[in-house]
C-alpha cells in the first residue's frame, strides 16, 4: 500500500511541475542551489524523478534527479508557495 501512495505522490508532483514549470521558468532565471531550502530541494527532486526519461528504472530515475533537480526548483518553489 505504501508503494501505491509513493507512486501517487510522484505522479502528482510531476503533474504539478508540468502545470507550473513553463510559466514559472520563463519568469525567473536559472535557480541557484545555495538559496534552496531542504523542502524545495526534496520536492524538486521528486518532480525530476517523475520527469525522468525512464521512470520504470529506479536507478536511472534517481540519477536523472541528481543531475537535473536544480532545473525543477522554480516549479517546486511555486507549488510550495501556493500551498502556504
Amino acid at each position: 500500500m505504501e508503494a501505491m501512495k509513493t507512486s501517487r505522490r510522484i505522479l502528482l508532483a510531476g503533474l504539478a511541475g508540468l502545470a507550473v514549470a513553463p510559466s514559472a521558468a520563463a519568469a525567473a532565471p536559472a535557480p541557484v542551489a545555495d538559496d534552496t531550502t531542504v523542502a524545495e530541494e526534496r520536492f524538486a527532486r521528486m518532480i525530476a524523478v517523475a520527469h525522468a526519461p525512464d521512470v520504470t528504472c529506479a536507478r536511472q530515475a534517481e540519477r536523472y534527479a541528481d543531475a537535473h533537480w536544480p532545473e525543477y526548483v522554480v516549479a517546486a518553489k511555486a507549488v510550495l508557495n501556493a500551498r502556504a
